[in-house]
């Protein structure tokens, strides 16, 4: 709805993104924030040397404090307020939502927390068989060779805050208040809190070249280029308030 005014901005909506698909481009699954959280807490964290006690052999000469071999850890929170009310005063057009009401969007973020399933194809590869021939025949036996099945891990996923933030994040903590419900009994309104930690690039394999690895790398390198550009922004205004303060 126009509110008059021309030269409104154009809001951006926060987001969260996911690359799970095995593609060479993989798809991007977006699940856009309803409404951008009014407040967002972040947290940096960095790297401590070992104390003495953790050192095989204590001493102060062999201890740097001004040691930064990793980036600091950055944590973040935020809460996400969902409502289905005015999708309902159209059911024409969210049918989804006159069924589960805010239920799909809730199971949309909690999927980022679960390792993808296993494809029926790659079960199928890691299942052998195995033929032996004795006095009674052939007998055979199928097994599966547990052992080569690789670790699960979850989506690499991107949190986007606007053109200056776009990072990739594992999701540390979700919670769900379910405030009203449906005759089906699903949610019609909800609040998700999610803690959220920044993985830079040495939370991946350094031998992982897949195309969803090198997008989160890339978001991650761009983003902190911006973050010392800005930086460098304030050195400048700095600068012009120490001259605006001599006496000549």
């Amino acid at each position: 709805m126009a509110n008059g005014y021309t030269r409104s901005p154009k809001l951006l909506k926060g987001a969260l993104i996911q690359f799970s698909a095995p593609l060479l481009i993989p798809i991007p699954n977006l699940i856009v924030f309803q409404y951008n959280p009014e407040s967002l807490s972040r947290s940096l964290t960095p790297w401590a040397p070992p104390s003495k006690e953790d050192r095989e052999h204590p001493d102060d000469k062999l201890l740097n404090q001004l040691k930064q071999p990793y980036d600091p850890q950055e944590t973040f929170s935020l809460q996400l307020e969902l409502d289905a009310t005015d999708a309902l005063e159209d059911p024409g057009s969210h049918p989804v939502a006159v069924i589960s009401g805010v239920a799909d969007r809730i199971a949309a973020m909690e999927m980022l927390l679960y390792p993808p399933k296993q494809s029926a194809l790659s079960a199928l590869l890691n299942v052998s068989i195995d033929v032996s021939i004795g006095s009674g025949g052939i007998s055979a036996s199928i097994g599966s060779h547990v052992d080569t099945i690789p670790p699960l891990s979850v989506p690499v996923v991107l949190f986007f805050w606007g053109p200056g933030r776009i990072v990739p994040v594992r999701i540390t903590s979700f919670s769900v208040d379910e405030q009203a419900f449906l005759p089906t009994l699903y949610p019609l309104r909800a609040k998700v809190t999610i803690g959220l930690k920044i993985l830079d690039k040495a939370a991946f394999d350094a031998g992982d070249t897949s195309a969803p690895v090198k997008i989160a790398k890339a978001c991650y390198d761009f983003t902190r280029a911006q973050k010392e550009v800005l930086a460098l922004a304030n050195v400048a205004n700095s600068v012009e308030s120490i001259m605006g303060m001599l006496p000549f």
